[in-house]
Parts: C-alpha cells; structure tokens; sequence
C-alpha cells in the first residue's frame, strides 16, 4: 500500500545517497592525489638539498687544492690572470637584447648604401680596383654593438661577484 508519493520520495533517495557517495569517492581521490604530489614535493625538496650539501662538498677549496696538485701534470693549470677578468657590463649583448632596425630605415639606407656602392664600384672598377664585391658587402653590413668601457671612477682591483644561491 505504496503511495505513489511514497515511492518518488523513495527513489529521490536514492538518487541523492547515489550522487553522495559518488563526491565522497571523488574527494577521497583527490585527497590521495594531494597526498601523493606532496610526498613527491618534499622527496624533491631532500634531493635539492642533498644536492646542495653535496655541492658544497665537491667545491670545498682543500679538496679542489688536493686535486689540482694531484692531476697538476696531466691538466697544467694556471692561475687566472688578473687582466682576464672583465665585468658583465663589458661584456656584448645578447641576440635577444640587440635592437630591431626599423624596417623602412633599413630599406632606405640599403637602398642608398646599395647606390652608393654602386657608384664606388664603378669608380673603384674605373681605377682598376679588385675588390668592388667586398666594398657592396661591408656597405650592407649591419653594425656590431661594442660593450660599454669601464669607467675611469672605477676601481679596477674590485670584482664583481654573484651569487649561485636564489
């Protein structure tokens, strides 16, 4: 002597402990994944820091004074001499830091650098020049961007040093 009202009631239910249990199993699996990327975090954190200390170990100056006098006759090292040290300043750009030409700027001025290779290379030819292609070539070449000169202010004992550590 169901109702029918009894039966909906029954089976809305259901349906609800169905989708109920359904979270919790998902929740569960989500809490194990945490817990699996968190122990796979801190694994990777001890390597890093057994890394660290073994580094550490591996360039301790007695230990490389040891090998350097150990494997001197087969490396033949030289101490570093004080006028091969530069600063990054003087160093040149990189690819990524020199500037992009304008392209109209660079249409113009091969278009004039090609006339007046042109030009050069028929006077150079009238006077009986060989090298008409290497004149074209260099008036096409793009500048090569020199690092700045150290400044007269600085000291030129001191040396800039960084840092591996972040």
């Amino acid at each position: 002597m169901l109702k029918t009202f009894d039966l909906v009631l029954i089976g809305v239910m259901t349906a609800t402990a169905a989708v109920t249990y359904t979270i919790k199993h998902r929740a569960e699996l989500k809490l194990e994944e945490v817990h699996r990327l968190e122990a796979e975090i801190k694994l990777e954190k001890d390597t890093i820091d057994l890394l660290k200390a073994d580094w550490a170990l591996q360039s301790q100056p007695n230990r490389l004074e040891r090998l350097v006098k150990t494997y001197n006759d087969e490396l033949k090292l030289q101490p570093t001499e004080s006028t091969a040290l530069v600063h990054a300043k003087e160093l040149p750009m990189l690819k990524s830091e020199v500037p992009v030409p304008d392209v109209t700027e660079a249409k113009a001025s091969a278009k004039g650098a090609t006339v007046a290779s042109a030009k050069g290379a028929t006077v150079a030819s009238a006077k009986g020049a060989p090298d008409a292609k290497g004149a074209q070539a260099t008036a096409k070449a793009q500048p090569i961007p020199m690092p700045a000169p150290r400044g007269e202010a600085e000291d030129a004992d001191q040396i800039e040093t960084g840092s591996v550590e972040e």
